[in-house]
């Protein structure tokens, strides 16, 4: 989108620490498998001129909700179900291509992404429409619509089983024991023995593939009972006070989930731990659990507590590598009972953290954090690649010329 001079590069994307290949280009597929260590496939990436590029969480959460909402503004009902990917009920609805049409062209014109668009009876024949969108870009125009069945029948016959949405490279070599090759040949197969032999998930995908809906549209998820923030430092720590400005770091983005679906939290856990792979290295790890003395939001409180169990979790002599913030016994506000002389977070707390989430959420994550949370920590995730933040930062916004 703001580099069109990669529109023909092949690409990836690393992991955090820049440590392993988690997206690839269609170009970059052949060369370069999921999960590769970097360190492993630099010169290979050279050879096949692969630009990496580190992870850009923010910059790709922000173009993702443009598009989400783009999306969603065109139609009765929709459920997003990844960073890059929804669901939408066309149900009543007529002149399906066109809307379909209508749907990319809005989202290209917009965000500058392009999308694939796929319309079926089902669920998973969707997915099997955007995949034949993507694979036949040229001659579909990015939209692809299987509700004929002639159409069905030709993308069905064409689609090798492993590329059948929940059908793993595991499951396609026992599929292709039984003789199913081909998404057709799922489709015809006998739904009761693949559940019998499988699970009820590729019961269900043979079904979905015959045209009987067996997935609807998710509503909204329910509020977590568990909010996790687990990072892996920059660089190997061996001091107490960066592990704390790690944790009250971590906290932070922890604390913004919470207040994010309203919850309340009623114990933490904090745990630290070195690396587990070097053989020479020695290995520790150990957590604790923190009772809080009420149900909070309130970073200030949540930091306190899970910096001062840093103390009795760490040992001098290890090199710690990574830490984790874990926020427990999740709650709504009304939800508990205590007694009637316990604790209760103060309404002055609630008001503040209210005005600490409008700030950041007007000049961005981070405008507004506690002290003990460092702007440009050291140990912080190695992205020695990363692109600009074309959208979430003010100083790196995208700068066009003109003549």
């Amino acid at each position: 989108m703001f580099r069109p001079d990669l529109a023909k590069v092949p690409i990836v994307v690393l992991s955090n620490n820049d440590g392993c290949v988690i997206a690839r280009s269609y170009d970059a597929k052949p060369f370069v498998k999921m999960g590769e260590p970097y360190f492993q496939i630099k010169q290979k990436l050279k050879q096949h001129g692969i630009v990496p590029f580190s992870s850009n969480y923010a910059l790709y959460g922000d173009m993702s909700e443009r598009v989400m909402t783009l999306i969603e503004s065109m139609v009765p009902a929709d459920e997003v179900y990844s960073i890059d990917e929804a669901f939408v009920d066309f149900t009543g609805i007529e002149g399906l291509d066109v809307l379909g049409r209508q749907i990319r062209s809005r989202v290209l014109r917009c965000t500058g992404i392009p999308v694939g668009v796929g319309i079926a009876p089902t669920k998973t024949l969707a997915k099997l429409a955007n995949h034949t969108a993507k694979r036949l870009q040229v001659q579909t125009d990015g939209v692809v619509n299987i509700c004929d069945q002639v159409k069905r029948d030709w993308v069905l016959r064409n689609t090798d089983v492993g590329e059948v949405w929940d059908v793993g490279r595991r499951m396609k070599v026992h599929l292709n024991s039984m003789g199913i090759k081909t998404a057709m040949d799922l489709a015809k197969a006998d739904a009761w023995l693949l559940r019998k032999h499988f699970s009820v998930v590729i019961e269900k995908t043979a079904r979905e593939l015959a045209g009987t809906p067996c997935l609807e549209l998710d509503e909204p998820d329910p509020p977590k009972q568990e909010i996790c923030c687990s990072r892996m430092f920059g660089k190997k720590l061996k001091e107490l006070p960066p592990i704390k400005e790690a944790v009250a770091t971590y906290m932070m983005r922890a604390s913004e989930m919470l207040r994010a679906q309203k919850s309340l939290c009623k114990k933490i856990r904090v745990s630290i731990r070195t690396g587990m792979f070097n053989p020479e290295e020695a290995k520790y790890a150990n957590g604790v659990v923190v009772d809080l003395p009420y149900p909070t939001d309130d970073v200030r409180l949540l930091t306190k507590a899970a910096v001062d169990a840093l103390d009795r979790t760490f040992r001098p002599g290890f090199n710690y590598s990574k830490a984790e913030v874990l926020l427990l016994n999740l709650c709504q506000p009304g939800e508990y009972t205590d007694d009637l002389f316990a604790a209760s977070q103060p309404a002055e707390a609630t008001r503040v953290m209210a005005v600490l989430d409008q700030i950041n959420g007007r000049w961005g994550t981070g405008t507004l954090r506690a002290a003990s949370v460092p702007a440009n920590p050291d140990w912080g995730m190695r992205r020695e690649m990363m692109s600009q933040s074309y959208t979430t930062k003010l100083d790196q916004l995208w700068k066009v010329s003109c003549v």
